[in-house]
């Protein structure tokens, strides 16, 4: 479980250190005083539990949860202050808990022991990419409908370079193999790049895709895709490799003969 603890004022977060590494809540915990820093590291990796502080400078507590929840609408919000008053308005962005500095380790057991979302909310995940036969990206269940055609095979060339950072010449490669007029097809890439944001806030789905200046990558703990969980337990997947793989895309051509050659090894398929 990956947890955050942010606090402004240092005594008051090595007190809270204190207790949770004395707890049962010690799991992979993340310290800052830095609230955006503790945003910069919730994009980075996907965090179960916040133990917040309300009042921090620069960014206070209950906005810092707000986008926290943007990034992982499951995530747990414990804010752990003594400005009770700020209490209600933790309850109108569905904090899990509100503890008391005053408290010990025991108020922080029994509010990790009564999660709003439990651990087990991780393992549901809302993005699946079918990679098996056509390409599709379902998000609730549903197709997800950019407004160009070329936006999902963008979400397609990430899924295929399995969470690798991706650079615009590399997915401008992947779009236009000709490349005639390259400079028209960065500002159309820029277009489709804005397109993935746009499509992605409105559906609530940040984090989803890690950017860097210049580049692209999937996050791929926060999705469920076939190919990844095929590639990881071949026989156990619950999905079956039958020898299709983004059929519409030729780019894909290369993964494709790598999997059937983790597939079928060197098996001979020619007739007798």
């Amino acid at each position: 479980m990956n947890i955050l603890a942010v606090d402004s004022n240092k005594a008051a977060l090595d007190s809270l250190k204190d207790m949770l590494e004395k707890s049962s809540a010690a799991h992979s915990v993340s310290y800052f005083q830095d609230p955006l820093a503790a945003l910069a590291k919730a994009r980075e990796e996907e965090m179960d539990v916040a133990f917040l502080e309300v009042n921090m400078p620069e960014l206070n507590g209950i906005d810092l949860g707000k986008y926290l929840k943007e990034l992982n609408p499951y995530i747990n919000l414990i804010y752990v202050s003594d400005d009770t008053q700020k209490a209600f308005e933790a309850l109108q962005i569905h904090a899990s808990g509100f503890v008391k500095k005053t408290g010990d380790k025991s108020a922080i057991d029994d509010e990790m022991d009564t999660l709003r979302y439990p651990e087990i909310r991780k393992k549901i995940k809302r993005v699946f990419a079918q990679t098996f036969g056509n390409f599709e990206f379902f998000v609730d269940g549903k197709p997800i409908e950019f407004k160009y055609t070329r936006t999902k095979e963008i979400i397609a060339i990430l899924i295929n370079n399995k969470g690798a950072q991706t650079t615009n010449g590399e997915i401008i490669a992947s779009l236009w193999e000709d490349d005639a007029d390259p400079e028209k097809k960065i500002s159309y890439l820029s277009n489709l790049r804005q397109d993935l944001v746009n499509t992605f806030a409105k559906l609530k789905l940040d984090g989803i895709i890690m950017k860097k200046r210049g580049s692209m990558a999937i996050a791929k703990d926060r999705i469920e895709c076939d190919l990844y969980d095929w590639l990881e337990k071949k026989d156990d997947s619950k999905y079956k490799y039958l020898g299709d793989y983004m059929n519409q895309y030729s780019w894909a051509e290369f993964m494709h003969a790598e999997l059937d050659e983790l597939s079928y090894g060197d098996e001979d398929w020619d007739e007798d």
